[in-house]
């Protein structure tokens, strides 16, 4: 991803998040999300980032149609030494399409080569596209859960993990 795709990831991931999400989180947090500040956000990460977040964009035709990040595992905003994926968005008009699949596979392929040996995500606990999206990738749920917050309200995320390296792997 460079400067030039903010403007667009963010796009992709406010759309994403208000058509994923829709009774999922409550609307008045959805409606509040912004496309501007959202890309402000993104451009400030990717200038003061120490490339220990990467981010990546998937491309058709010449526009931007998906994005994943992923970086060192956070536990409760430490570094655990493992890696997490913490977001992918494809562009609605495209879901289904393989594009997400790919920018997975990017991501863990990415890791594998870096030496991690499992990617660890968080995924809403009533995300059930999502959750099957992960499983079918090979993700499976390790138990643990923690509340998201959103609009005053606890939303339940679900930790899924998955083996990158070893006979587990894709």
């Amino acid at each position: 991803m460079t400067l030039d795709d903010c403007a667009r990831v963010a796009e992709i991931r406010v759309r994403g998040w208000q058509t994923a999400y829709e009774g999922l989180i409550p609307r008045s947090y959805l409606d509040g999300l912004s496309v501007t500040e959202d890309a402000a956000r993104r451009r400030r990460t990717l200038e003061q980032g120490d490339g220990g977040v990467v981010n990546l964009v998937a491309e058709r035709d010449g526009s931007v149609v998906g994005w994943a990040c992923h970086g060192p595992h956070r536990d409760d905003e430490a570094r655990s030494g493992e890696v997490e994926l913490y977001a992918i968005y494809v562009h609605p008009d495209v879901l289904g399409q393989g594009i997400g699949q790919a920018l997975l596979r990017e991501s863990a392929d990415r890791c594998a080569a870096a030496g991690h040996e499992r990617m660890l995500l968080w995924v809403l606990k009533e995300n059930a596209p999502a959750r099957r999206f992960y499983e079918r990738a090979g993700f499976r749920p390790d138990g643990a859960e923690e509340p998201f917050e959103a609009a005053g309200v606890a939303v339940p995320e679900v930790r899924y993990t998955r083996v990158l390296t070893g006979g587990d792997a894709d």
